[in-house]
């Protein structure tokens, strides 16, 4: 009676055996996608940038002692989602996206300085107190960085609302999280930080204030371009190199009509004429931040997608794409290479949504035949599929 009973305890073994190997293949299969599509490929993608090269005066063979080279990273847009507008699950996708982003690059490019161009919140305009504070500290775990790295923020129109949303408020809110300040420098270069929602033009108490900021900022910068010190230039001057400007809206331009590459806006969209005050700066604001700044560099926000523009005289204005998947399936950030008198850009593409999506359905079609061979299912549903192209054929 002993023997059956083994005979039957080991039939019942073998199935249970290659149940359980079916399932490790299966945990495998589902564990090392999820590895890779939602850690790894950060760093397989952000490990091909590389800070480009910018030419000092020991790189081009001169005797002068060479310029501290600056690097610098420059995105836009970030938009977390707030509690109306912002689903869970969409928000859970977006941030733990633009985590991994962020610190991935943090770890593997190393920046000294990281500028973000407005648009940090999207729901900054109206968030309330207890919003806003839930906010920012998502923001701050998202983009935690290293003491020696510092973290400079322009505020944008979702972050205190349009001109005709923003108040005092909302203004000194932002500016009390993120120590917002308009001059800012180091190794020797100047950046200037602009509140263009304020630069309507209007007079108001808060467009007043930013003017009132920027005429100081700019007697600053004049004075540092002079070789010998007048009266009227008191104090510690600042480093003698053309600023950095950098803003949320872009300078004036009537469309992205010229814009081109991957990353610009769509096709359709390129012809559409920019509103002045709205999608770009107004004519009449530009010209005075070039008249009392004159910048050497722009680089802006808003419009989520990427643009290179020249400005009278060949100023160039770059316009960084958004930093989030909601919006963008390629978003992207900037990698800059400055001194006091020259200055080198290129692009750092991150993972393209569209391809972990297509992905996750290999692996679901993985999984799928899997389980079909396992149960031995597979030379079946070939069968079926080849006598239903027959008769089709036949038919």
């Amino acid at each position: 009676m002993a023997v059956p009973r083994l005979g039957l305890g080991r039939q019942n073994f073998l199935p249970l055996k290659r149940r359980s190997a079916l399932l490790l293949k299966l945990i495998a299969v589902v564990f090392a996608v999820l590895l890779f599509c939602e850690f790894l490929v950060y760093y397989v993608v952000i490990f091909q940038c590389n800070w480009p090269e910018v030419k000092t005066p020991a790189s081009r063979g001169d005797q002068e002692t060479p310029e501290p080279v600056l690097k610098a990273m420059f995105l836009a847009d970030t938009h977390l989602l707030g509690k109306v507008r912002g689903h869970w699950l969409d928000k859970l996708r977006r941030e733990w996206q633009m985590e991994r982003a962020f610190q991935t690059a943090l770890w593997l490019l190393q920046p000294e300085v990281i500028f973000i161009l407005g648009d940090i919140f999207d729901e900054g305009k109206w968030s309330s107190s207890q919003a806003w504070a839930d906010d920012v500290q998502r923001f701050q775990k998202m983009f935690r960085h290293p003491s020696n790295v510092q973290l400079k923020v322009v505020v944008g129109n979702h972050d205190i609302g349009f001109h005709y949303e923003m108040n005092t408020y909302k203004v000194r809110r932002f500016e009390k999280v993120f120590n917002s300040e308009s001059l800012f420098s180091w190794k020797g270069i100047n950046f200037v930080m602009v509140n263009s929602v304020a630069l309507e033009g209007d007079g108001c108490h808060i467009c007043s204030q930013a003017e009132a900021e920027l005429i100081e900022v700019s007697h600053k910068l004049n004075c540092s371009r002079q070789k010998h010190r007048t009266r009227w230039c008191e104090g510690q001057l600042l480093p003698a190199s053309a600023p950095v400007l950098l803003q949320h809206y872009p300078l004036y331009r009537r469309s992205d009509a010229n814009c081109s590459g991957e990353d610009a806006a769509l096709p359709e969209e390129r012809n559409i004429p920019f509103k002045e005050k709205y999608d770009v700066l107004s004519r009449e604001a530009s010209q005075k931040l070039l008249w009392w700044l004159r910048p050497r560099l722009v680089l802006s926000g808003h419009t989520h997608s990427a643009c290179e523009v020249l400005h009278g005289g060949g100023l160039p204005e770059v316009s960084i794409p958004s930093f989030s998947w909601r919006n963008r399936n390629n978003p992207s950030f900037i990698m800059g290479s400055i001194t006091a008198t020259d200055h080198a850009l290129s692009k750092c593409y991150l993972p393209r949504e569209n391809r972990v999506l297509l992905t996750y359905c290999g692996a679901a079609v993985l999984l799928v035949v899997l389980v079909l061979a396992h149960f031995q299912l597979l030379p079946s549903l070939f069968l079926l599929g080849w006598n239903l192209l027959r008769k089709r054929k036949t038919t």
